[in-house]
């Protein structure tokens, strides 16, 4: 059930979220965390966190961390949206677009004015149901999950999956914005996701990609350099469409060489 609160209360509860999920981020070289936290229309919540990047313009901000992954899982139903640091102008833009105005309680969250918060409840679980236990299956599961992509300007959705050592699987959909420095790509999105939640790269297994209307498809040159930055012996597994076997390869074998800070 919704509850309607006090925005006060609420935005304390939102911003001590953030405070908790801000230490996730990935900021090697700014030193800098930065968090959202995006609330959703029954309570659950999800997190995104700055992920820095050695080539710069490669960051990925959190509430664009955040916005794709609640378009891989199926939850574009956001109602509130609470950050770490007053966002940009850009960004603002795109919460108006959401239909979603900055609150008169401070600089820090942005809601729906059309409907009663609801009160912060569990965060959503970042994962697909089905856990692979062949490698097989990863490929099928990737195509379906490119259903989900957003992206009605390239026409070119792709899916990917990250897989656990448990089996379970994080997706990723490439997410597009009319500004394409805000675009992000499925390999990304899926890579931002784990990290948001706090799952260490020590434990991913394997990542399973899905171009479904390209069957040569490959990650970019900027998914192969922000995974060669967290796991360069990830295995890779490449759909080339139904009537061939999927292509496997290596992060490092993808991105020979790739640059990084020491």
């Amino acid at each position: 059930m919704i509850h309607e609160m006090a925005v006060t209360d609420l935005q304390e509860q939102l911003r001590k979220l953030v405070r908790d999920v801000k230490s996730r981020a990935y900021v090697p070289y700014s030193k800098r965390p930065e968090a959202v936290v995006l609330l959703l229309s029954d309570g659950a919540w999800i997190p995104g966190v700055r992920v820095e990047s050695a080539s710069f313009s490669l960051t990925i901000p959190p509430f664009q961390n955040a916005w794709t992954t609640a378009v891989a899982l199926n939850r574009r139903d956001i109602v509130a949206v609470v950050f770490s640091k007053p966002p940009d102008s850009g960004t603002r833009a795109f919460l108006e677009d959401l239909e979603l105005s900055l609150s008169a309680q401070g600089a820090d969250l942005f809601a729906k004015q059309s409907v009663a918060l609801p009160v912060p409840d569990a965060p959503v679980m970042p994962f697909l149901s089905e856990r692979l236990t062949v490698s097989h299956q990863g490929v099928l599961l990737a195509r379906e999950v490119a259903a989900r992509a957003l992206a009605p300007y390239s026409r070119f959705p792709v899916g990917c999956l990250l897989q656990l050592e448990d089996g379970r699987c994080i997706p990723g959909v490439n997410v597009e914005h009319p500004d394409w420095t805000r675009t992000l790509c499925a390999e990304r999105n899926a890579l931002g996701t784990a990290i948001s939640y706090g799952i260490a790269p020590s434990v991913w297994q394997a990542m399973f990609l899905s171009c479904v209307s390209d069957t040569r498809g490959t990650p970019c040159g900027a998914c192969r350099q922000l995974l060669a930055e967290h796991r360069p012996d990830l295995p890779v597994w490449m759909d080339r469409g139904l009537e061939n076997p999927p292509v496997l390869s290596r992060v490092d074998y993808l991105l020979p060489g790739f640059f990084m800070l020491q």
